[in-house]
């Protein structure tokens, strides 16, 4: 069995290496400790009582959290959800023998926030029923959870509102893709709606506060700029006449036709 004192004084020097943005050394730490995790009968899914269960289930809820968090930082959401997935006992199964964690509701806020920029929409609602009701007035996760309703409102402005009230800087991340995903929604409506528009007004639509980054989000979606001041979605399109009709083509299809049939009779 790995010793607990060892394990706790390695887990100082994670939060003090994550602290300092040391990422290969957090990353090297954690690995170092999840390791050592896998010795403590105390934890999920064994819950073996011994004396020292309640300093091994604190370390354990601790250091997930922290790998969470440090798997947001690294933009890696695949590991943000295996850790989350590896914490959920401990929140769930565990609150009778710890206290509450004071990071929960971060963690759980960013667990909504990451469904929810997945378009996970269904698993999204299965978390938050899992969710005391007194969670859920926490500023962590209330901010995922109206996010989602401005979404299902077509509330676009308030989402791009949202980016600058983070209840936390861990949300940055995510809410700068989910922000993206935002504008490109409004900017695909604006090339349905409009032939032109002044790059003033589609800044405003797309809460855009710099006009070299107007011009840019502009190239990228390959629009024109005319005038120095006007965003071009789109050419007239022609009025359809009768030389876009193949006749050629359909007279030689039809004769084909007629042909096969000769053969079969």
């Amino acid at each position: 069995m790995a010793d607990l004192a060892s394990a706790q004084k390695t887990f100082e020097a994670l939060k003090k290496a994550y602290a300092a943005g040391d990422s290969a050394k957090t990353a090297s730490l954690l690995g170092t400790l999840k390791v050592a995790l896998t010795t403590f009968p105390a934890l999920p899914p064994m819950f073996e009582q011994t004396p020292t269960a309640p300093q091994e289930l604190l370390l354990a809820r601790e250091l997930l959290e922290y790998a969470v968090l440090f798997s947001v930082s690294q933009k890696d959401e695949a590991a943000a959800e295996r850790n989350f997935n590896q914490l959920r006992p401990y929140y769930a199964d565990c609150r009778h023998v710890m206290p509450a964690s004071p990071q929960e509701h971060l963690v759980t806020g960013l667990n909504l926030l990451r469904l929810l920029v997945q378009n996970r929409i269904a698993e999204f609602h299965t978390e938050l029923e899992l969710i005391p009701a007194a969670a859920q007035a926490d500023k962590h996760v209330k901010h995922p959870v109206d996010l989602e309703q401005h979404l299902m409102e077509g509330s676009y402005n308030k989402i791009l509102k949202a980016q600058g009230a983070l209840p936390s800087p861990d949300y940055a991340h995510y809410m700068g893709m989910f922000t993206a995903t935002v504008r490109d929604e409004i900017a695909a409506c604006m090339e349905k709606a409009y032939a032109t528009l002044s790059t003033s007004a589609a800044a405003k639509l797309l809460s855009i506060a710099s006009a070299g980054e107007m011009l840019s989000f502009g190239e990228g979606r390959e629009w024109t700029v005319a005038g120095g001041d006007t965003f071009v979605f789109r050419a007239e399109a022609a009025a359809p006449s009768a030389k876009d009709i193949p006749s050629m083509q359909l007279i030689n299809q039809t004769l084909l036709y007629a042909k096969e049939l000769e053969r079969i009779v």
